[in-house]
């Protein structure tokens, strides 16, 4: 019996590329709400409701759900940790939500930007890349780590006036004023051994063709609202450049190219940051690209941690929750108890073992008792 007192906190899912956050706490929910792990707690909850409310209040009862929320959406590309709250544990979303340290891997490509900062969008320009080595690349450290005054991207739900950026983007109108930049911080940028290798399974995306048959690059590429932001470089680079006249302030110029060879492969951009609440990584991308005179846009992003939870330690996965409720249960109510330092991995393990041997058990006193 799963008391109401004990359904009530925070855990962590890993949510899979392809699905918004929203919809995808929409499916956890409906296996909570179907499972017995919470039919006890919503019981108890209807009773309670239905002896204090008044009567038009009490047909609602029907659709009682588990009250639930999240503490920080990923992209629908993105997959990764995903902090739940459950019941009052909700109200302690905002932590998560405002002041929690995250790690991301990200994947990106070279030689082109998109509207969406990532490949769920359309073309936007096509750059060189021939000249970006791998120097250049580790040299992107000393220019974005520390403290940044990040743009966020165009295709993103932050509001001006009253209506979503990405709205302004699609319907092609100019902005009332321009994106206010906000203060991130990346405290740790690593670039893997991967990096500029085209041996990936990545295709170029490829520029689509408006109505009248003129390429969509074409057009994209002179929309203001689309391509007028201006790169940061840290502020602690900026320093470092007051001491050392060689190092530019400037990104390099930019490298257009009109048209790719036939089978061109883009170069890779492979990395790991420990960044701030309100970094956007599709737009750290998108500036590091710029930076070395090309562009560049994200394929894959994995949220690793985020605060105290770890993908690989005390993060269920949905498989998790499709397996018997008496499996996964117990867990998530130690994790609700005891939060992070629960290694839900092992939990899990040992109590699918557990179960198992309660099954042995109970099938040899069944064949003993027919003896």
């Amino acid at each position: 019996m799963y008391r109401r007192a004990l359904m009530d906190g925070i855990f962590a899912i890993n949510k899979p590329s392809g699905v918004t956050s929203s919809n995808f706490l929409t499916r956890v929910n409906k296996i909570f709400n179907e499972s017995e792990v919470f039919k006890p707690a919503l019981d108890e909850i209807k009773k309670e409701l239905y002896r204090t409310q008044p009567k038009g209040y009490k047909k609602k009862l029907r659709q009682l759900k588990v009250k639930m929320g999240h503490g920080g959406t990923l992209d629908p590309l993105a997959s990764g940790v995903l902090i739940v709250g459950v019941g009052s544990g909700t109200k302690k979303l905002g932590g998560y939500l405002n002041g929690s340290v995250k790690v991301y891997e990200a994947e990106a490509l070279f030689g082109g930007s998109t509207t969406t900062g990532d490949s769920e969008g359309q073309l936007l320009t096509i750059s060189g890349v021939d000249h970006i080595t791998r120097e250049k690349v580790e040299m992107l450290k000393k220019m974005f780590v520390g403290h940044l005054q990040q743009t966020p991207p165009i295709f993103s739900a932050l509001k001006m006036e009253g209506m979503p950026l990405y709205e302004y983007a699609r319907r092609g109108l100019p902005l009332p004023r321009k994106i206010e930049p906000r203060e991130v911080q990346v405290f740790e940028l690593d670039f893997k051994d991967d990096c500029l290798s085209t041996d990936h399974p990545y295709e170029f995306l490829k520029s689509e063709v408006d109505e009248d048959g003129t390429a969509l690059v074409d057009k994209l590429s002179g929309n203001p609202t689309l391509n007028d932001h201006k790169v940061s470089f840290s502020k602690e680079y900026m320093e470092l450049c007051d001491q050392d006249e060689s190092l530019s302030r400037e990104c390099e110029p930019l490298r257009i190219v009109k048209e790719l060879p036939d089978g061109f492969k883009a170069p890779l951009l492979h990395f790991t940051s420990k960044v701030s609440s309100g970094t956007y990584i599709r737009s750290l991308i998108s500036d590091m690209g710029r930076a070395l005179g090309s562009s560049a846009y994200m394929v894959k992003l994995i949220r690793r941690n985020q605060a105290e939870w770890d993908l690989e330690k005390n993060v269920f996965d949905i498989e998790d929750f499709e397996q018997d409720a008496k499996i996964w249960g117990p867990v998530l109510v130690k994790v609700f108890r005891e939060g992070a330092s629960v290694n839900v991995k092992e939990e899990l393990a040992a109590s699918g073992m557990d179960e198992n041997t309660q099954g042995h058990e109970q099938e040899s006193k069944r064949a003993k008792t027919e003896d």
